[in-house]
């Protein structure tokens, strides 16, 4: 019988003989998941993904599916479509009956149970959608109906990637007991702890916090603007509800126990033993103001509160600068109204308080600081003016502002023109440097979040995405989530509001109202070895 002839014997081919090229080009492919997976082949393999997540990167998505499932599906499906090693979460929800447990429970599966993940309830969004990839700004007011909710879910879902930083959520406690204080000092200096354990210096890169909608967050401002470095870029949501998973599991014990979270931080704090070659990652920030400043200065003559601790209300008598006669509630108003006749629409008054107070942690020394603090016109009568909140002090000098859509709009098209110069300056620096050098820095923008006054948007605006404009008109392909709330919290401008004279400079305001606050992460990379 005739033999078959053998056929020749191929070489085997492994994995590890793959051109790194190869390889490099299918993993940078990759799900995040599978991703994660590939690093975890080989040592080289470890290495090439390394090398594909040398820089910072963010991923965001956003979605309008009534199907909460869906929607939250769609997100995380989303941000994770690339390789993405998530230093930490945020996401944010709107819609009626939303169960932030579930939500923050199905993060840290998908995400990691180390990660740190904040999930929040707030009165709008803004982001690209996960399936159109349109940029949308949407307002839970939107869904009201002839004063009726109509059945509906959202959610901006941000996912960050930061190799150079550490970060971590750190909560605000407050007992459970009636009338007992939040510990304020005490998670000041867990911030500060935090900070000094990771990077050496006390004073972190950033903080994003999330407000307890029945907490008061104007002392904790006031101790953390006086207690961080002027670097210290603060922004985030005054009063929402939240839920969160930090790193670190005895700060998710809060559930049964005598304290709850008056708020939260997310801490980004410089890493001293980040691989050598990481580059620098900074934070910048911009506001948009969207009140106007309206009649003279007054004096407070009389001032005392009526109301419970988480619902008070000011009353007080008051002077005009420099003249001795005491007003009452009603002849102020009057004049104030009296200016505002030509105004279109009824804007929203708030008396802006300049205060003087000394500030310390714990037992340090204490220091004196000016505050510009909102307060809400509730109204007034012939005896009193009523204003929203406490720590109005006898002495203490206010001015009134009105909600003003034409300031706010200006406002916001100064913060596009410095988001311009701030693109323009990097870009000629790396020309610059380009020109004499072959070792390029090259700065860029590797994402961002807004936080807006709820009263904004498309009826303040009367025309759709102001508030996200200075983002899509400058960086339109760079990652961005937004919310709007109900308080906005913005501090350390300075960065890009190079006109700000030294009066507006020693003028602490942390506490925001009808404004918008910007956060843009830039990254430098590190200087190549020769």
């Amino acid at each position: 019988m005739e033999e078959k002839p053998k056929e020749p014997k191929m070489p085997m081919t492994s994995f590890a003989s793959i051109n790194e090229d190869l390889v490099q080009n299918i993993v940078k492919r990759l799900p995040a998941s599978s991703f994660a997976s590939a690093a975890c082949v080989s040592k080289s393999w470890n290495q090439i993904c390394n090398q594909i997540l040398s820089k910072p990167k963010f991923a965001s998505a956003f979605s309008l599916n009534p199907n909460e499932k869906v929607a939250l599906e769609e997100v995380v499906n989303k941000v994770l479509s690339e390789p993405i090693r998530p230093h930490f979460a945020i996401a944010n929800v709107i819609g009626s009956g939303v169960d932030l447990r579930e939500k923050l429970d199905f993060l840290a599966t998908k995400l990691g149970s180390q990660t740190p993940i904040i999930v929040s309830c707030a009165s709008g969004i803004m982001g690209r959608d996960a399936v159109t990839g349109e940029h949308r700004e949407v307002m839970l007011e939107e869904y009201w109906a002839d004063g009726e909710s109509i059945s509906c879910f959202g959610i901006i879902l941000t996912v960050g990637f930061l190799p150079g930083l550490k970060v971590d959520v750190i909560p605000l406690l407050q007992p459970r007991k009636v009338h007992r204080p939040a510990l304020v000092d005490y998670f000041v200096m867990n911030i500060r702890d935090y900070a000094a354990s990771v990077s050496g210096w006390a004073s972190p890169a950033g903080i994003i916090l999330f407000g307890d909608e029945g907490a008061d967050q104007k002392p904790v401002m006031e101790k953390l603007d006086h207690a961080m470095s002027r670097d210290t870029v603060i922004v985030g949501d005054e009063r929402a509800q939240f839920l969160y998973r930090s790193g670190v599991e005895s700060r998710n014990d809060y559930g049964s126990s005598e304290y709850f979270p008056a708020a939260v931080a997310l801490v980004f704090a410089r890493d001293r033993d980040k691989p050598c070659g990481t580059g620098e990652i900074q934070f910048h920030a911009a506001l948009s103001s969207g009140v106007s400043a309206i009649g003279p200065r007054y004096k407070a003559v009389s001032v005392r509160k009526i109301g419970s601790e988480t619902g008070c209300t000011t009353l007080l008598t008051a002077r005009r600068e420099g003249e001795q006669e005491i007003q009452d509630g009603q002849r102020i108003l009057d004049d104030i109204n009296n200016e505002l006749v030509n105004q279109i629409g009824r804007p929203d008054l708030y008396i802006g308080v300049t205060e003087q107070r000394k500030c310390f942690i714990g037992s340090e020394k204490s220091r004196v600081m000016t505050f510009l603090v909102f307060h809400g016109v509730m109204g007034g009568d012939q005896e009193y003016l009523f204003a929203d909140g406490v720590g109005i002090r006898t002495g203490d000098y206010f001015q009134f502002y009105h909600s003003d859509p034409t300031t706010a709009l200006s406002s916001c098209n100064e913060v596009s023109k410095n988001f311009r110069k701030l693109k323009l300056d990097w870009s000629s620096r790396n020309c610059l440097q380009a020109g004499v050098s072959d070792n390029v820095c090259s700065k860029e923008l590797v994402g961002g979040f807004v936080f807006s006054c709820c009263g904004r948007g498309e009826s303040f605006f009367e025309r759709c995405n102001v508030d996200s404009s200075p983002f899509l008109d400058n960086f339109p392909g760079v990652p961005m989530a937004g919310v709007f709330c109900r308080g906005e919290i913005g501090r350390g401008f300075s960065v890009l509001n190079a006109d700000e004279g030294p009066e507006e400079r020693t003028l602490h305001c942390c506490l925001h109202v009808y404004s918008t606050a910007y956060l843009l992460v830039s990254y430098t990379p590190a200087p190549a070895e020769h």
